[in-house]
């Protein structure tokens, strides 16, 4: 079975996580992602520490697809340099692992 991954990046709202989470399945390079709202983030940017409400998406896919993944996320995300994590999946209920890499799959017929 294809390494299953688990992306994560934050968004600074609720249309940008829709249109990127929306974008992502409809183009087969994740099979859910899901929004989870109420994020409060502290960091140092540009030499200045900013704090700021966002959205984190989680996004599941597999490693094969990753490449376009991320380019994705980076044409689509508002932010400069958009936080793409992306963590490897040990250990998972079979059948669901199976669909992610089902939903993934490049060309499937629907």
């Amino acid at each position: 079975m294809q390494q299953t991954l688990l992306v994560m990046t934050n968004v600074p709202d609720t249309d940008t996580a829709q249109r990127i989470a929306r974008a992502l399945v409809e183009q087969r390079l994740a099979a859910c992602v899901n929004s989870l709202p109420g994020v409060h983030s502290v960091y140092r940017w540009q030499g200045a520490v900013e704090e700021a409400a966002e959205i984190t998406l989680l996004i599941k896919t597999v490693h094969e697809r990753y490449d376009a993944l991320e380019a994705a996320i980076k044409t689509l995300h508002p932010y400069d340099v958009p936080e793409i994590l992306a963590v490897p999946i040990a250990a998972g209920l079979p059948a669901y692992l199976g669909w992610v890499a089902h939903e993934t799959k490049k060309d499937v017929d629907v």
